[in-house]
């Protein structure tokens, strides 16, 4: 069946890191995360691929993780999506202003991600047995008409729940700023 186990961790804009969820805890990280977010934590990752321009009717079926988790692997089986993303690898570069990939070498940017466009971040094993885990990411337009969804392959579960505490850190850390 399309429904396999698998051990994965969220984020939310709007729920933050799901405790229910495997969730993540924050402290540990926050003030390593404080110090560098005026620059930016790098990790290696190999991208997947897209659907873009999802039409709100059809990304407000993707609310939760297991959602979203569920249509990647219906994408990947239609042949919408690889299972195994090409060899390349990239730089995910996360900081204040949301989530920047570009080559390994850095001169060419391949997707800008504003975080305050980014809805949902759900990292899960990819269920191919070689330990690798899938980073899917749900962002919207700034018109909030549509909605897409990026995937990228990180070379460990810790690797994404490592991504995921960092932009947690940074969304939680704008949200502070910007109160009274």
């Amino acid at each position: 069946g399309l429904l396999r186990w698998r051990f994965f961790t969220c984020f939310s804009v709007s729920q933050s890191v799901d405790s229910s969820l495997g969730g993540l805890s924050r402290s540990s990280t926050v003030g390593w995360v404080i110090d560098c977010l005026h620059t930016c934590a790098e990790f290696r990752i190999k991208y997947v691929g897209a659907i873009e321009k999802l039409k709100l009717s059809e990304g407000k079926g993707l609310e939760g993780p297991l959602d979203l988790i569920n249509y990647i692997d219906v994408a990947q089986q239609d042949g919408k999506l690889p299972f195994v993303p090409p060899e390349e690898e990239f730089i995910m570069g996360v900081s204040k202003y949301g989530i920047k990939v570009s080559t390994s070498d850095q001169y060419d940017v391949l997707h800008r991600h504003a975080l305050y466009l980014i809805i949902r971040m759900v990292c899960y094993d990819d269920g191919l047995g070689a330990g690798k885990s899938l980073l899917a990411l749900k962002t919207t337009d700034a018109s909030n008409e549509e909605y897409s969804l990026w995937v990228y392959q990180c070379n460990s579960l810790e690797q994404a729940q490592a991504i995921c505490k960092v932009l947690s850190t940074a969304f939680d850390s704008v949200l502070t700023s910007e109160k009274p």
